[in-house]
């Protein structure tokens, strides 16, 4: 029985084990499974997992030396009440075995049997298989024709159809015989390889476009090559339809075969850690959850070049269903995907939490935060128009290496949860948005802390409710204005007496002393929240 640590971690899944820190990699061996006593790791052997039962936390620091220095793969243990292991990831780091974190409400004796069953099947195909992968290349096919205005339909390098868009038309003779017999009609693909169409996009990444022939039947079309490295997985058609292609579709195209690549590869043997597994890990890594050092090698990822993430939101509203909601929250992961993969090929994507996450490591080139402010209004235009909702992007700052991935992540919520309630603004960075962001955090505070609240300016915020009145956004464009009063008259579309009235009032009203710096500052930042 063996399989690598990322065999193990893919099969389980996170919901049994939690990646921490691998400071060898994933490739490591895992040859068997032992339970291990806090006290006593002497049943540890070279390449085992060993299953730390009896300790959490801080507590299981010496059994994971003790496993590490006997040779173990990877030690489990469940964390502490607390949640503050750092202790433990540094005894991990310090005897170099993985780290694999347990679910409280996971069992001991169910672990032990599933992670045995893995190593004695693991000899099996252990990926998706072809029906699951076909109905992720179908969603895919459905995202493409959407982002190009097309007819899409994909096929491996033996021109075998895996999926299509649908359609409402016939679109042409070649689309509709490829569709029905599952497979190119050997006389077209004759003439497509006359044409030098499949040595094009055999030997490169570029689209190629196809003219129409009337006198064939054939519509105009555009085709791009799906590649791994040098091998050749297949192809992407887009058929035009009844309107013209997109402006965006060859560069969505490019994109797409890239995010296609990776579907196909997964249909495919491979001793690689999956694509699923993959995401896993990049979720894991932007929550916080697994040491960047350890992840960087299987996302292909640096630890030193510049990396920044962005994070997109669907817009909830009330005439959109949870499950409506989570429809659309699935096609933005599919079609930020394809932006993501046409505008830099390292891109990595993930859902969290109901938002969609783009992780761009080696940030290199010109442009930098300004390039990736434009990509994030971009995408977040471009998937609005798609997908018929507002789209809104958070891109947080850009740090040195994956490290810096789960900060620059909470600055992009931060971003979204303050722009969330304008509609307008469609992405933003945190340099934008800074002062909105911590007056909004501020104002979160405040309505968290009833204590720390001032009575008497809830007073004034009262007496406009009950009696209707103006003296809140009075007071406030007062201070905006700096307390010139005709220009807060002017904006306000009142007289100027109309302000000096209200002001006063407001006063009495609260009891406030609106000329002392202090309190004015205060209650205009309590006044914020109303």
């Amino acid at each position: 029985m063996v399989a690598t640590l990322g065999q193990l971690l893919m099969q389980l899944g996170d919901s049994m084990l939690e990646l921490h820190v691998a400071p060898q990699g994933l490739d490591v061996e895992v040859r068997e499974v032992v339970i291990c006593d806090p006290d006593d790791a002497t049943d540890v052997r070279e390449h085992d997992l060993a299953l730390v039962v009896g300790a959490r936390g801080r507590q299981a620091a010496p059994a994971v030396l003790a496993a590490g220095q006997r040779g173990a793969a990877a030690v489990a243990v469940k964390a502490s009440a607390t949640g503050a292991d750092e202790p433990l990831h540094a005894a991990a780091r310090d005897a170099e075995v993985a780290l694999l974190g347990v679910p409280s409400e996971v069992r001991w004796s169910q672990l032990d049997v599933l992670a045995k069953d893995v190593l004695a099947d693991v000899g099996d195909d252990a990926g998706l298989d072809a029906g699951e992968a076909r109905t992720d290349l179908f969603g895919l096919a459905q995202t493409i024709a959407t982002v190009t205005g097309g007819h899409i339909s994909i096929e491996d390098s033996a021109n075998r159809v895996l999926a299509y868009s649908s359609t409402g038309d016939e679109v042409d003779e070649l689309r509709r015989l490829s569709i029905l017999g599952r497979q190119g009609p050997e006389q077209y693909l004759a003439l497509l390889r006359k044409w030098g169409v499949y040595e094009r996009v055999r030997t490169g990444e570029r689209v190629v476009r196809v003219e129409a022939r009337p006198e064939l039947g054939i519509v105009e079309r555009l085709v791009v090559g799906v590649h791994a490295g040098r091998r050749w997985l297949g192809t992407i058609w887009v058929a035009r339809g009844d309107k013209p292609l997109a402006n965006r579709a060859e560069r969505a195209l490019l994109g797409a075969a890239r995010v296609v690549a990776a579907q196909l590869a997964r249909r495919r043997p491979t001793p690689d850690v999956g694509v699923q597994f993959r995401d896993s890990l990049l979720a894991g890594l932007l929550s916080g959850r697994m040491d960047p050092a350890s992840v960087a090698g299987q996302l292909g990822a640096s630890g030193e070049a510049p990396a920044v993430v962005l994070g997109f939101s669907v817009a909830e509203t009330q005439q959109v269903d949870r499950s409506q909601l989570e429809l659309l929250r699935a096609e933005l992961i599919n079609l930020v995907s394809v932006h993501a993969a046409a505008f830099r090929r390292s891109a990595l994507v993930t859902a969290l939490e109901g938002r969609t996450y783009v992780l761009l490591p080696e940030l290199t080139g010109r442009g930098g935060a300004n390039a990736v402010l434009r990509f994030a209004k971009e995408v977040a235009t471009a998937a609005g128009k798609d997908l018929r909702m507002p789209v809104q992007a958070g891109v947080g700052s850009i740090g040195p290496g994956i490290a810096a991935a789960p900060e620059s992540r909470r600055e992009a919520d931060r971003v979204l949860d303050t722009i969330a309630a304008d509609r307008a603004t469609l992405a933003a960075s945190l340099d934008e948005v800074r002062a909105e962001v911590l007056l909004a955090e501020t104002a979160a505070l405040l309505r968290e802390q009833p204590s720390v609240r001032d009575p008497r300016v809830t007073a004034l915020a009262e007496h406009d409710r009950r009696y209707g009145g103006q003296l809140v956004p009075t007071v406030l464009r007062y201070w905006d204005a700096f307390g010139d009063v005709r220009a807060a008259a002017e904006s306000l579309g009142v007289h100027p007496n109309t302000v000096r009235y209200r002001v006063r009032r407001a006063a009495e009203v609260s009891g406030l002393d609106l000329a002392d710096p202090k309190q004015r500052l205060f209650a205009e930042l309590q006044l914020r929240l109303t």
